[in-house]
């Protein structure tokens, strides 16, 4: 288990990266779940740039501490490389988030999807390397300084999901213009939203109010 540590740089101003809920099980969908109220006036990318991405990718423990400070200081020299991967790292969320929502909604993946996840598994899995871990082997990723390693541990997150028998439990919030996914645990598969306290305590609130609003008109 690697140690959580305060992010190596802040990103831009209006990013919640560094400090989103980790509640959607798996890697890959916590890291669709970097953007939220798709397809609403409340659309939100926490992704402003690529500190936002290494400041998520720390928090998550996809990366390390140093390897973190290692690419925010080559970021800082090769503007334009950093900004094409966070570029590469949307496109891969938003089609991860496709393809698991329809998946969730019992459809079929748009093969363009697929396609694109493929390509992203293809220039992640060379990187990868088995290695001694306490009496047995575990996957590791090379030294190599890329600024796309940051996406290597996620596509590999979603490869390991899309072939396991839990993938019929991924499911979408309930919550309204929540667009947030998870991997539901729960021993009857009923979980509904992603946060209780947050979609859980509004949609309460909603039912409540509207319950009160047609008690009135029925007086």
């Amino acid at each position: 288990m690697k140690t959580p540590a305060e992010p190596v740089a802040p990103p831009l101003p209006g990013s919640r990266a560094a400090v989103l809920p980790l509640i959607g099980g798996p890697l890959c969908l916590n890291f669709t779940n970097t953007a939220h109220g798709r397809g609403t006036a409340e659309h939100t990318d926490n992704l402003v740039d690529y500190g936002a991405l290494i400041a998520w990718s720390q928090h998550a423990q996809a990366i390390e501490p140093g390897e973190a400070e290692r690419l925010l200081a080559s970021a800082g020299r090769h503007r334009r490389a950093a900004e094409a991967v966070r570029r590469r790292a949307i496109e891969l969320r938003e089609r991860l988030h496709r393809c698991f929502l329809a998946l969730a909604r019992d459809a079929k993946p748009d093969p363009r999807d697929l396609e694109g996840i493929n390509r992203e598994l293809a220039a992640a899995l060379p990187h990868a390397r088995l290695a001694p871990e306490d009496g047995g082997f575990a996957w590791v990723w090379d030294d190599e300084p890329a600024f796309d390693r940051v996406l290597w541990p996620v596509v590999r997150s979603a490869s390991q999901l899309l072939t396991a028998p839990e993938l019929p439990r991924v499911k979408q919030c309930a919550g309204r213009g929540c667009s947030w996914l998870f991997l539901d645990t729960s021993k009857n598969g009923s979980r509904r939203w992603c946060e209780m306290e947050v979609c859980g305590s509004r949609a309460k609130a909603r039912a409540y109010y509207a319950r009160r609003k047609a008690e009135e008109r029925e007086r």
